[in-house]
């Protein structure tokens, strides 16, 4: 039976290479966007031309209310385009940046980036998880700067942390049906993220080169392999782990 990937924010970045990387091992993909819907129809392209399925469907993974008629639309659309009543893969990928300072956050920015990067995970993953398949798995999308300290994330780094706790709740809570959950956290990426920052800036770049053990800068698809790598039959034992894929930043 072939393998479906539920994956948000997979219209650009880290998304968009995890669901290409899993569409050429041969996934369908159900990928979400917030904004710009000509990019998710252009990775649907591209997954249509690799010779896999995928469609697009809106989300603001941030807003808990907006879940219930998400979840509704998953369960249509693996019904009308795959014959199925489930999927096999999640990844909680979506998200902004708002950078700030600790004196900087208001009460608005905080809940905002506490409602994308936990809250709405959290959510989310319970809304879907009766559309999960057993023997699954789940991917959610961390940070190295949970490990590290970098000026004006404060609240984004403080939510990851979170999300890395609830990782392993859920790899308990969900083993019994064979339901792997990870997380991965990626290292700085060169995508549209903080406005293109590293991929826009040699500084930046050269100052990143300089503090990761491989020396150079990670592109999207050195994250998206490793998404996609954990949700492999490969790392079928591995579960409640986090696996930080950043090339060895500040070892």
């Amino acid at each position: 039976m072939k393998r479906i990937a539920v994956i948000t924010g997979g219209n650009r970045g880290i998304g968009r290479s995890a669901a290409l990387h899993l569409a050429r091992a041969g996934v369908g993909v159900i990928l979400t966007y917030r904004t710009h819907p000509e990019e998710a129809a252009e990775v649907v392209k591209e997954i249509t031309d690799l010779g896999s399925e995928a469609v697009a469907l809106e989300l603001d993974a941030g807003v808990v209310g907006s879940l219930d008629a998400f979840v509704t639309s998953v369960s249509d659309v693996l019904g009308q385009t795959w014959g199925r009543d489930s999927f096999d893969y999640l990844v909680n990928n979506a998200g902004l940046q708002i950078p700030m300072s600790f004196g900087e956050v208001t009460e608005e920015s905080f809940d905002r980036i506490v409602d994308i990067y936990f809250k709405g995970v959290f959510f989310l993953t319970q809304k879907l998880a009766g559309l999960i398949a057993d023997n699954g798995a789940i991917v959610n999308v961390s940070s190295a700067m949970t490990r590290f300290y970098v000026p004006q994330r404060i609240i984004y780094s403080a939510a990851k942390g979170a999300v890395e706790v609830l990782t392993r709740y859920l790899a308990e809570d969900l083993g019994s049906r064979g339901i792997r959950v990870n997380t991965v956290a990626p290292g700085a990426v060169a995508t549209d993220f903080s406005g293109g920052l590293l991929r826009d800036n040699p500084q930046v770049q050269e100052h990143i080169a300089g503090v990761t053990a491989l020396k150079r800068i990670a592109l999207a698809d050195d994250a998206g392999g490793a998404i996609a790598a954990m949700l492999g039959d490969g790392n079928r034992w591995v579960t409640g782990q986090r696996i930080e894929a950043s090339g060895g930043m500040h070892l």
